[in-house]
């Protein structure tokens, strides 16, 4: 098992609802992409200075099958979405 976990920091001037569009796009893609076996995600409570603002924690079979949902057509909208409302993402792939 892959778990996939993503962090973001989002660019001055993000508004609400650019992060409702965000929510929106993130909670279609597990009845879309069927290799997503867990998916959560949510924005920081904490506010510390450390914080990122926006967390992603997704669990895959395998390596192929979080392959095949990094390129999946659905992934890759809400990716390009992702990218720009963000001045920092950060990812970090492990076995579990």
């Amino acid at each position: 098992m892959i778990k996939h976990v993503v962090v973001m920091k989002f660019k001055p001037g993000v508004s609400e609802e650019d992060l409702t569009q965000l929510e929106q796009g993130l909670e279609r893609l597990p009845g879309t992409i069927p290799e997503i076996l867990s998916y959560d995600f949510g924005r920081d409570i904490v506010h510390s200075p450390r914080s990122f603002d926006f967390a992603l924690v997704s669990s895959f079979a395998d390596m192929e099958a979080l392959k095949r949902y990094q390129a999946h057509p659905e992934h890759m909208k809400v990716l390009e979405l992702v990218r720009s409302l963000c001045g920092q993402i950060i990812a970090v792939d492990f076995t579990f």
